[in-house]
C-alpha cells in the first residue's frame, strides 16, 4: 500500500539522484521518501541534490543518502546570487554521472522540473502543477497536502511502497560527547527551545517562550534556548525576559549560534522534550527521537505537523485573515500573494496549554529514558 498509487519499479536502476533544497524542515520531510526508495531499490546508490547544510547533516551518518552534491544557486531551486556557468558546470557534471532515476521532491516543478530534466535521467518523477513542464509520471501539485505524505506519493510513482512515515536519523557515535559540552550535570532534565522560524508569522510570541522557560526552570529543568546566527537577537530576548520572571534564571541560557548542526542534533537528541514553532530544529528533534511540542498556525499544520500524539503535541491557530487588512491567508502560497503585514499567526496560542503538555511529555521522557 502506498499513498497514492505504487507503480511499477523502473528496471535497472543504480543511480538515483533526488532534488530536495530548501532548509532543514524541508529536507526532514523527504527522509521517509528517500528511505522508500532506498527499500525499492536496495542496489542503487542515492545522491541527494541539496545544500551545504544537508550535507553537514548527512556526512557520516548512517542512512539513505550515500552522498550529497551542494546544488548551485538557481532561480526557484536554490535562492541566492545565481551564476550560470556555476549552474551549467553543475548539469553538466551531474549528466556524466548518468543517473537511471531522478526524483523530483521540490515544490511544484515550475522551476525544478526543467532543471532535473536538465540531468538527463533515464526516468524522471515528481510533482507539477498545470504550468510546469511534464515528467515521465507525475503527482498534482495540490498546496495543502502534508509534505511527508507528498513525497512518499512521488517515490510510489517509481514504485517504491511506503518504508517509514516520519524521519528518523540515526546517532552519531560522538553526539553524545557532542552534547555533554552544554549540559548542565546538576539539572538531569534538558528542555530546548527555539523560538525561531524563516517566516516571522509563524513565531509564537517571545514572551509565551518566555513564560514556558520560566516555568520549566522552576520545575528544576535545565533549558538551552537554540537557533542560527539570524536567531540570536530573538533567543537573547527569550532569555532576558525568562530569567526576569523566574526565581533561578541561571538555569536558562541562549546557544543561538554557538552550535554547529552536528551538535545541535546531538543537543536536541539529549533533551527530555523540545519546544519550537513550525521550523527545521522542530523537524530535527523529532527525527532523533526527542519529544517535541509544536506552535502552529492550522494552515501550516496541515503540511508540516508531526503525525503522532504520543510523543509529539501541537497547538494551532485558527486565524484565517490578515487582522490589519482582511487578507485571506488561506490562499497565500496557493492561488493569491501574501500581504505586507507581519505578525505572529499564533499569539492566541495559549502559554500555560503549551506548558502542560511540555511537562506531560518531559515526564514521559524520563520514563522511557529510565530516569
Amino acid at each position: 500500500m502506498g499513498v497514492g498509487p505504487v507503480l511499477a519499479r523502473f528496471d535497472d536502476v543504480r543511480k538515483i539522484a533526488v532534488l530536495r533544497g530548501g532548509g532543514l524542515g524541508d529536507m526532514m520531510f523527504a527522509v521517509p521518501a528517500i528511505e522508500s526508495l532506498a527499500a525499492a531499490y536496495p542496489e542503487a546508490e542515492i545522491t541527494l541534490l541539496g545544500t551545504d547544510a544537508h550535507a553537514a547533516l548527512f556526512g557520516g551518518r548512517p542512512g539513505p543518502v550515500h552522498r550529497v552534491e551542494p546544488l548551485p544557486y538557481a532561480h526557484g531551486v536554490r535562492p541566492g546570487p545565481e551564476d550560470p556557468q556555476a549552474v551549467e558546470d553543475f548539469l553538466r557534471r551531474m549528466r556524466a554521472e548518468e543517473f537511471d532515476l531522478a526524483v523530483q521532491l521540490h515544490g511544484g516543478g515550475r522551476f525544478s522540473n526543467p532543471f532535473l530534466l536538465r540531468l538527463g535521467a533515464r526516468h524522471t518523477v515528481g510533482t507539477r502543477t498545470e504550468d510546469a513542464a511534464a515528467l515521465e509520471r507525475t503527482i498534482p501539485y495540490l498546496y495543502y497536502q502534508h509534505e511527508v505524505l507528498r513525497a512518499l506519493e512521488v517515490v510510489g510513482l517509481a514504485g517504491a511502497a511506503p518504508a517509514a512515515l516520519q524521519p528518523q536519523l540515526a546517532p552519531l557515535p560522538d553526539e553524545e560527547e557532542l552534547a555533554a559540552a552544554w549540559l548542565d550535570p546538576g539539572r538531569p532534565s534538558l528542555v530546548t527551545i527555539h523560538p525561531g522560524a524563516t517566516d516571522p508569522r509563524r513565531r509564537w510570541p517571545a514572551s509565551s517562550f518566555a513564560h514556558v522557560a520560566a516555568k520549566a526552570a522552576a520545575d528544576g529543568c535545565q533549558v538551552l534556548v537554540v537557533g542560527d546566527e539570524l536567531d540570536v537577537p530573538l533567543a537573547e530576548e527569550v532569555v532576558a525576559l525568562a530569567r526576569g520572571s523566574a526565581n533561578d534564571g541561571g538555569s536558562i541560557r541562549s546557544v543561538a549560534g554557538c552550535l554547529t548542526l552536528g551538535e545541535l542534533s546531538a543537543v536536541l537528541r539529549a533533551s527530555d522534550v523540545m519546544l519550537g514553532n513550525d521550523s527545521g530544529p522542530r523537524h530535527l528533534a523529532q527525527a532523533v527521537g526527542t519529544p517535541t511540542v509544536g506552535i502552529y498556525w492550522a494552515g501550516n499544520m496541515i503540511m508540516a505537523g508531526a503525525l503522532g500524539r504520543t510523543l509529539h503535541r501541537v497547538h494551532m491557530a485558527w486565524m484565517t485573515n490578515c487582522p490589519e487588512c482582511g487578507a485571506d491567508l488561506t490562499q497565500v502560497g496557493w492561488t493569491a500573494e501574501r500581504c505586507s503585514h507581519d505578525f505572529p499567526l499564533t499569539e492566541q496560542v495559549r502559554a500555560e496549554d503549551v506548558y502542560a503538555d511540555l511537562a506531560q511529555l518531559r515526564a514521559t521522557s524520563l520514563l522511557l529514558r529510565g530516569k
